[in-house]
């Protein structure tokens, strides 16, 4: 089947965000943002919406992970970049850089929808690795989320103004809107800014504020992108002057920036949006809740039996409540086969063995200290005894700490330490490199969805909505998207803290709920795992996102 593609003159949405994870084989992305941008895209492409990626080549990649025999975190630069994926496009645009002219190319690659792989959509990276520019400016393109200040502002001059003048170099001339995820875009804004032909200040603002969606995406303020004012005019000596903004301290605030220039602004959970709209009271704040691709992320095995028994699930993810037509006898068959992969691949990559009739609790996510991956660990001695009351148990662990952040990194040796601990009586494996292959097979194959950040610090968290796909049910503190995703008794399980003491439940809804469960009332079990697939499954998926920020913000007829 030929695949079809945007055409240059129709009218289209150009989604701005610093990661997008296309491919396994592309390591471009870190993390939920990239990930979630990945996935969004590849809803597009299986409903043929006009959206067009834009982000950075990151050839270094954010980083390899390996773990010491002692437990310490070692990353390493990618060695190589798999250009060969990517097709060289032959415009090139020039951005200022303080006094400095720098040329920006760009890589295509094109996402491929679900059905039939007859849409595809493109996602342009941009790089500055090209002759003419400086060593240094060369490799502005390399790093994800380096720590150098300096280079970060560069790499977002980059992105947000080199991304706009490279949407016109290429030929789209119809934009309906601009949608910059975090402030790492937000700089989109400044170069529509100043190309616009209005008159006014007043005039200028109203434009690209009509043009540009924002989302934020991250509760927690030390994720902000803030630059004093002389440190930004060094390197953007052409800033406009831009009444009202609230610059603190004679500091620009990026995530301030994308809210200031945006008409349309939104938080990715209903409980972020709360908390971001008390930090950002100035604003109006909506949610729309972050989702997953449900074909992506779905084993193959349950991808055939929704093929069998819901042929429309993949032209409309909503169908997929129909899952509970599907005998769960079914749904465990299919569970237990991802599961078998599952431990074949741990065997494989480690030589740990796997039983896949123990029960499996999985937590994997990037590590740092809000996230708590430590949690389940708290008191090894209650956790030896619901095991030894309530049934055998093995927990799987991965997830990168960010190579600045200690805490992260901490973490990792901890959990190393504590498979050391329980050697012998409980199998803990931690698996490195966390990346997409992985999460398909850890999302397909656990038993248990294990998620324990300190509320209200996780904004959306889509790791449990890619297991809720395979029927996973989560055990999760009240925070990110949980608070919409949890049904008693038909989705998950909720840890529930004294604020006070720290104390929490987790040991006991192991002990007296979740593993009875399992081991005691396996039909039940089987029946919680449709009704898991058959609640959050329709709800918690990109298309149903690209269908909201269609209808509240983009405003877009959609395809039929």
């Amino acid at each position: 089947m030929s695949q079809t593609q945007i055409k240059e003159n129709n009218e289209i949405v150009a989604y701005f965000s610093l990661e997008i994870a296309v491919s396994n084989n592309l390591p471009t992305y870190a993390g939920g943002l990239g990930v979630l941008a990945g996935d969004i895209m590849r809803s597009a492409a299986d409903n043929n919406f006009p959206l067009v990626g834009m982000t950075l080549l990151n050839r270094r990649g954010y980083f390899k992970q390996t773990i010491s025999s002692e437990g310490d975190q070692i990353a390493r630069a990618e060695k190589s970049f798999p250009l060969a994926l990517l097709e060289k496009m032959k415009q090139e645009v020039t951005v200022m850089i303080g006094r400095e002219k720098v040329t920006v190319g760009a890589w295509r690659f094109l996402v491929k929808g679900a059905v039939g792989n007859q849409f595809v959509r493109p996602v342009y990276f941009l790089d500055t690795n090209l002759p003419g520019n400086s060593r240094a400016n060369r490799r502005l393109t390399d790093y994800l989320y380096a720590s150098n200040r300096e280079y970060r502002l560069k790499q977002e001059i980059v992105l947000g103004r080199g991304g706009v003048k490279m949407l016109a170099a290429l030929g789209y001339k119809k934009i309906k809107k601009y949608h910059l995820n975090e402030g790492h875009g937000s700089l989109a804004t400044i170069e529509l800014l100043l190309e616009s032909s209005k008159k006014t200040m007043t005039a200028k603002l109203k434009e690209v504020r009509s043009l540009c969606v924002f989302t934020v995406h991250s509760p927690l303020r030390s994720t902000q992108d803030v630059f004093s004012e002389d440190f930004l005019l060094k390197y953007q000596p052409d800033w406009p002057s831009l009444p009202g903004f609230p610059d603190q301290d004679n500091n620009i605030n990026f995530t301030q920036l994308g809210l200031y220039n945006s008409a349309y602004v939104n938080a990715v959970a209903c409980l972020h949006q709360s908390v971001t709209q008390k930090m950002f009271s100035d604003y109006k704040i909506k949610a729309i809740t972050n989702g997953v691709n449900s074909f992506f992320w779905t084993t193959p095995e349950l991808q055939k039996r929704y093929d069998k028994y819901i042929p429309t699930w993949r032209r409309n993810c909503q169908n997929l409540v129909k899952v509970e037509t599907i005998n769960s006898s079914e749904i465990w068959q299919a569970h237990q086969v991802a599961k078998k992969r599952l431990a074949e691949w741990v065997r494989k990559k480690t030589g740990e063995n796997l039983d896949i009739n123990t029960f499996t609790i999985v937590f994997a996510r990037r590590f740092t200290s809000y996230k708590r991956p430590q949690l389940l660990f708290a008191n090894l001695y209650k956790l030896l005894e619901v095991q030894r009351r309530a049934g055998k148990i093995q927990i799987v662990l991965a997830g990168k700490a960010h190579p600045e952040d200690e805490e992260g990194r901490k973490l990792i040796k901890f959990i190393w330490d504590i498979k050391k601990k329980l050697r012998g009586k409980i199998k803990v494996i931690f698996l490195s490199g966390y990346d997409l292959n992985q999460a398909q097979l850890l999302s397909g194959g656990a038993d248990l969805w294990l998620n324990t950040p300190t509320p209200p610090l996780e904004a959306s968290g889509t790791s449990g909505m890619k297991a809720a796909h395979n029927g996973i049910p989560q055990l999760s503190t009240f925070d990110g998207w949980w608070p919409e995703g949890h049904v008693k008794g038909k989705t998950g399980w909720i840890i529930r803290e004294n604020k006070t003491t720290r104390k929490n439940n987790i040991y006991d809804l192991l002990e007296k709920e979740i593993l009875p469960l399992y081991y005691q009332r396996p039909q039940k079990w089987r029946n919680l795992m449709r009704s898991t697939i058959a609640i959050n499954a329709p709800v918690f998926n990109t298309e149903r996102v690209l269908r909201q920020y269609n209808k509240e913000a983009y405003k877009m007829k959609w395809p039929k």
